[in-house]
C-alpha cells in the first residue's frame, strides 16, 4: 500500500505559530489513553445528560416532525391563500 505524504509547501519553513496545546482540552495531557471512562466512573456528571430512552426519544421525535409539518403547512396555506388572492382580486 502507498504511504500518504504530506504536501510539502516552499515557504513552509516548520516553525510552530500558534500552539494548539490548550490547558483543558482533551490532548492536552501527555498521559491521557483518550479511552472514554463509563459514566459510572466519571467523577464529573456529563454535559449530555443520562440518555433517553426509546420512549423518550420516540415522543421528541414525534413532537418535532410535529412541529416541523405545522411550520411546513403554515407556509403551503400562506402561499395558497397569496395565489387565490392575486388570481382572483388583484389580476382580475
Amino acid at each position: 500500500m502507498k504511504k500518504i505524504q504530506k504536501k510539502q509547501y516552499d515557504d513552509d519553513d516548520g516553525r510552530t505559530i500558534v500552539s494548539m496545546d490548550v490547558e483543558g482540552m482533551p490532548w492536552y495531557d501527555r498521559r491521557h489513553d483518550f479511552v472514554p471512562k463509563p459514566e459510572h466512573v466519571s467523577s464529573q456528571p456529563s454535559p449530555f445528560g443520562t440518555g433517553l430512552t426509546n420512549r423518550e426519544l420516540r415522543l421528541y421525535t414525534w413532537g418535532a416532525l410535529k412541529a416541523g409539518l405545522l411550520v411546513a403547512s403554515v407556509f403551503a396555506v400562506t402561499w395558497i391563500l397569496l395565489v387565490l388572492f392575486l388570481t382572483q382580486v388583484v389580476f382580475r
